[in-house]
């Protein structure tokens, strides 16, 4: 019994593989193939954009007639991810790139734009050259110094890293940080100075103030408050004494004395009425009105008598 996973086959001796019929396929076959999109480009029937990398399951053939060096050439057919619209490219062995045929832009062509170019004056060069002899010594000319200033350049650039080898990069970074902390000193110290310059415009403004409101407590005294005298009620009761008795001696002098009459036995009733007048009159200390009064009474007992 044969085993069931076989890694060697038999031939029989009679074999002849040229005897096998051959499967005929066509040259212009296309296969299946999954491939990632090797640039960015541009769909011309849509506009969408569809980036480097995007994956597709594209279609590949051979392109006939066409051959580099031995090497064939293959096209590639996708769909576009929005319009579904027929995209072609193919390969380029020549520049190892890839090159767009039909069916949408290639986008940032810039570096491939400026390779062509060069290529193209490189060739230029070359034609000129091989027709024109004093061409060819124009070029060696200005090639040779260029070389020689790429060589000055050069030699520029060995000698400023000679002396950046010779920098100590500690002690940079040392007198940077001490020139950052003296920096930051003093500008501590001109924010103290300005916040004592404002604090002090302050206090002055404030003291001028505080003088020109006691300047105007001046100009318009106010009478402070007497204290009391304990001898004041005593000194008030003698002048209204005195002042009673200077009225009543003014009063004095007005007051006429009537004359009295005699009565018959012949004695005059002047000390009657002076008594009465002396009951009637008041203390000393009475006014003028009582004794402008009493003065009344004494003429009306007079009369009477």
């Amino acid at each position: 019994m044969s085993e069931r996973k076989v890694l060697n086959k038999y031939y029989p001796p009679d074999f002849d593989p040229s005897k096998i019929p051959k499967l005929k396929l066509p040259k212009d076959r296309q296969y299946v193939v999954r491939l990632m999109a090797p640039f960015n480009m541009r769909c011309k029937t849509c506009g969408e954009y569809i980036y480097k990398g995007k994956k597709f399951n594209a279609r590949k053939e051979t392109v006939q007639n066409e051959v580099y060096l031995g090497l064939p050439i293959f096209r590639f057919y996708i769909k576009c991810t929005r319009c579904l619209a027929e995209i072609t490219f193919k390969t380029d062995p020549e520049n190892t790139d890839y090159t767009m045929e039909h069916g949408a832009t290639r986008n940032f062509q810039a570096e491939k734009l400026l390779e062509e170019e060069e290529k193209r004056v490189q060739k230029e060069r070359e034609e000129e050259e091989l027709n024109n002899p004093m061409k060819v010594l124009e070029n060696r000319t200005k090639d040779s110094k260029l070389e020689m200033e790429v060589l000055e350049n050069l030699q520029e650039l060995k000698e400023l890293n000679q002396r950046q080898a010779h920098v100590d990069f500690e002690a940079m970074l040392q007198q940077h940080r001490v020139s950052q902390e003296e920096r930051e000193r003093r500008q501590r110290e001109e924010d103290e100075l300005e916040t004592a310059a404002l604090l002090e415009e302050a206090r002055q403004r404030r003291l001028l103030e505080d003088s020109d409101s006691e300047d105007e407590a001046i100009s318009v005294p106010s009478h402070p408050a007497t204290k009391p005298n304990p001898t004041t009620i005593l000194d008030e009761a003698q002048k209204a004494k005195r002042k009673a008795e200077g009225s009543r001696t003014q009063l004095a002098g007005l007051v006429v004395v009537k004359k009295t009459k005699l009565d018959a036995k012949g004695h005059q009733g002047a000390p009657d009425s002076r008594k009465a007048a002396d009951s009637a009159s008041p203390t000393p200390t009475a006014s003028s009105l009582s004794q402008l009064g009493a003065y009344g009474d004494s003429e009306d007992s007079d009369g009477s008598s």
